[in-house]
Parts: structure tokens; C-alpha cells; sequence
């Protein structure tokens, strides 16, 4: 990396919002830093591969793509941004001169989020900047009260030895299950960070309950249920985590009506929840954990089905959940243990250390 892009970099690590303009043609380049001012850190790329190179090193609040380039056009570098550096929440605004519906259309199907027409008034440019800059740090805000979640989520994982990795094989059932079931990508978005935030209520929970080693009473029971109200409520503050509140909060409901918070009964129970339910027995009977050894294939079959003839779980949702692993034996043998970092995962370690003093 060369020494002007160093120097860069350190500007960029300071709070002044950081812009990339992308554009082939150094006038048009020339003529956005001049309009920006001195009120924000301004990059410039004049190819789809620099802009590629920094995007991929700095951390922008707002990237303004010219459409139209020779080799990687605007568009391209968009779709390459949000799919393969899997960078979905930052602004990126296309410059173009056409004012094509279709061609417009386009590039917001490949992850654009606003426009800026050629010849641009000064004013309405620095507005759209300004608006997709304000737009970024609330998502920024958004994302950060997640991850202190997903962390703490992580934590209560720790505290009991016999749930370790149960999160992220949790996450890699729901990913190949979702995409048998045909989920939408906003249900499929849900399950995924339910699986890491489905059990963060037993922060509420005392230690001398969630790790005790006999038998709970039937006092401690009901302390226990309350594991699933108080998670729902610990993230009922985050708008973004709205799909993911009736997984939270009915994962334990059962299918005739005898299980909690709600004893909710049949189709009322959400159908997440009941997808999540499966994957959760599914882990459960498939995993060694401190007080028995893992089930057999043909155990495992039996306890789910029996799960079903008892009245606990849905009936077609678990005779297809039974197909599906016929289907994919393989899961029953897979070794999930070098799994990549998840939802949440990425974080976990720099906030982990905090929410460790706090505990102590």
C-alpha cells in the first residue's frame, strides 16, 4: 500500500464522516471534493478495483458510484460491495446521467439506495449526502445494540459448559433448513439471529438454577420459564429485532397447548417458532452434552416423532422436518466445530472482555 493511501487511512480513523467518490474522469472527481468542502474526509477512486481496494480497508458512512465506467461500471461495483464484501448497510448513491426508469431500476435491485443526477445542483447534492450520512449512523447505532446482544447472547452460551456451539450449529441447521422450506430472506434473516438471541433471558435467570445439576423443583421451573419473557423484553427496544421477538418469547410453547410463556395452541404459535423448535430438539438429541451421550440416528427419529404423536409439535411441520434429514443425513455426522464466526460472532470477543468485568 502506498503512503498517500497510509496517510489516508489514519485521517479515516478519526470521526469526520468518510466519503468514497468513484468516478473515471478526474474533472467530475474534481468538481465532488469541491462541493463536499472541508466538512468531510474524501476519498477518491477512479476504477471499480481501487474503490474495491478501499472500500474493502476503510470504513465509509457514504459511497457515491459513477453509473458509467470503462471496465467495472458503477452497477457492478455496487453488487460486489453488498454481495461478495457483504457490506449492506452503507449508502451507496449512483451518479448518472440517465434518467432511463429501467436503468434506474436496475441499479437499486443491485443494492443502490439513492440517485444523484448529472448535471447536479450543488444544494440537492450535498442534502443526499447529508441525508445517507445521517441514514448510516443509525443503522451504525442499530447494529452496535445488536452486537452488544449477539455478545451477551454468546455469554450465556459460556456460562454452561453443556450448550457450547449450540448457537452456531443452530445457525447452520436454520440456514440449509430455511433454504429447503422456501423462507423469505426477512424470515430466513429472523431465524438466523434467533438462534444466537433465543436464550439471552437466562441472563435473568440466578446461577444456582441454570446451573444446578439435579433436578429443578417446581418452583425453580417457573422461575426458569420466565427465561423467554424476560428475553423478549431485553430486545423489544430494538426495532430491527421485531421479526425475531415471537421466536424469543415462543419457543417453548408446544403444539396442544401446554407449553409456555403463553400456552398458545396449534397454527397461533408463530411459524418461526415452530421451525426453531425443531432445530433446537434436532441439536439437542444430536449433541454430547455433560449429563448424556449423543442419540443414535434412529433415536433421534424416534424421540422427534414421538415429539409429534404426543401433541407437542406441528404435525406437517415435523413430518417434513423428519424428510428433510432423511434427505441430509449427513448433518447428523457433520463436524461443526471449525464453524466460521456468525451473527454476532465478529464482536463477541471485543465486547466480551467488558461484559466479563461487569459480571464480575
Amino acid at each position: 500500500m502506498n503512503i498517500a493511501l497510509d496517510k489516508k487511512i489514519m485521517i479515516a480513523s478519526k470521526e469526520i464522516p468518510k466519503i468514497l467518490i468513484v468516478d473515471d474522469e478526474a474533472m467530475h472527481r474534481r468538481l465532488e471534493v469541491e462541493i463536499l468542502g472541508d466538512e468531510y474526509s474524501v476519498f477518491e477512486a477512479k476504477n471499480g478495483e481501487e474503490a474495491i481496494e478501499l472500500v474493502q480497508t476503510i470504513n465509509f458512512d457514504v459511497i457515491l458510484l459513477d453509473k458509467k465506467m470503462p471496465g467495472m461500471s458503477g452497477d457492478q461495483v455496487c453488487h460486489y460491495i453488498r454481495e461478495t464484501l457483504d457490506q449492506k448497510l452503507v449508502p451507496i448513491i449512483m451518479v448518472t446521467a440517465s434518467s432511463s426508469a429501467f436503468e434506474l431500476q436496475e441499479s437499486l435491485n443491485l443494492g443502490a439506495t439513492d440517485f444523484i443526477k448529472k448535471p447536479y445542483d450543488t444544494t440537492e447534492y450535498i442534502a443526499r449526502v447529508k441525508s445517507a450520512i445521517a441514514h448510516k449512523k443509525l443503522t451504525d447505532n442499530l447494529d452496535s445494540a445488536e452486537s452488544v446482544l449477539f455478545a451477551l447472547a454468546r455469554m450465556v452460551e459460556a456460562r454452561d459448559e453443556g450448550t457450547a456451539k449450540h448457537c452456531s450449529r443452530l445457525t447452520y441447521y436454520a440456514k440449509i433448513y430455511g433454504e429447503h422450506l422456501g423462507l423469505s430472506a426477512i424470515q430466513k434473516a429472523a431465524l438466523d439471529k434467533a438462534c444466537i438471541l433465543h436464550d439471552i433471558g437466562k441472563l435473568g435467570i440466578p446461577d444456582r438454577i441454570l446451573l444446578k445439576k439435579g433436578p429443578l423443583t417446581e418452583d425453580e421451573w417457573k422461575i426458569m420459564h420466565q427465561h423467554t419473557v424476560i428475553g423478549a423484553k431485553l430486545c423489544s427496544e430494538i426495532n430491527s429485532l421485531s421479526d425475531v421477538l415471537p421466536i424469543i418469547l415462543h419457543h417453548h410453547e408446544k403444539w396442544d397447548g401446554s407449553g409456555y410463556p403463553e400456552s398458545l395452541v396449534g397454527e397461533d404459535i408463530p411459524l418461526l417458532a415452530r421451525i426453531f423448535q425443531l432445530l433446537d430438539i434436532f441439536d439437542a438429541l444430536n449433541s454430547e452434552r455433560p449429563y448424556k451421550k449423543k442419540f443414535s440416528k434412529d433415536k433421534i427419529y424416534q424421540i422427534i416423532s414421538e415429539e409429534k404423536s404426543k401433541g407437542w409439535r406441528c404435525p406437517i411441520l415435523t413430518d417434513n422436518f423428519l424428510e428433510f434429514l432423511k434427505n441430509n443425513d449427513y448433518l447428523f455426522e457433520a463436524d461443526l466445530s471449525a464453524l466460521k464466526e456468525g451473527t454476532g460472532e465478529k464482536l463477541f470477543n471485543k465486547i466480551a472482555e467488558t461484559v466479563y468485568l461487569i459480571w464480575d
